[in-house]
């Protein structure tokens, strides 16, 4: 298990690197998606199942969601399209196509292999996940809500043609 921990955790920091560094939006996207599926391996080597699904199901799916809305609100036409075709070529999903294998071999070792998790004090389920947000944690929670939001409008004013939304 401990293995699992270290190379989800790798994975984790080489996806997120290639996101930093990545030109292409699409391409950083990709490696976005993989950095947050090897940060769910780690809450799952760690004995949080819980929250491994959330990591999994709100962080990489919202966050995707969220990029293809601004894609879409952008609307950059056709030369994008073309540009696109021309960057979706196969070398350009190795990268992540390597590393999701590492992660599906993980998963693959953990339900046929590994023991349970060697220090699993409890389990946390929903309930207790629900009562930290809102309970001690309400502050941070209303924050990202509103960074959230902030990020929403900035989107929509970066994405808007001259002379629409004015009035």
């Amino acid at each position: 298990m401990t293995a699992v921990f270290y190379i989800s955790g790798a994975v984790a920091v080489l996806a997120t690197l290639m996101v930093i560094t990545e030109l292409h939006a699409i391409h950083a996207l990709l490696y976005l998606v993989v950095s947050l599926l090897a940060v769910a391996m780690v809450f799952l080597s760690l004995g949080a199942p819980f929250i491994a699904a959330l990591e999994a199901i709100i962080y990489a799916g919202a966050i995707v969601v969220l990029f293809l809305f601004v894609v879409m609100m952008l609307n950059l036409g056709r030369a994008m399209l073309e540009q696109e075709r021309k960057w979706l070529g196969s070398l350009m999903w190795f990268g992540p196509a390597v590393l999701l294998l590492v992660l599906l071999a993980e998963i693959a070792y953990l339900l046929t292999v590994a023991e349970s998790p060697p220090i699993v004090p409890r389990l946390v389920g929903p309930k207790e996940v629900g009562l930290a947000l809102f309970g001690p944690y309400l502050a941070g929670v209303e924050i990202a809500s509103l960074l959230l939001l902030v990020g929403l409008v900035g989107a929509f004013h970066l994405g808007r043609r001259n002379g629409e939304g004015n009035g």
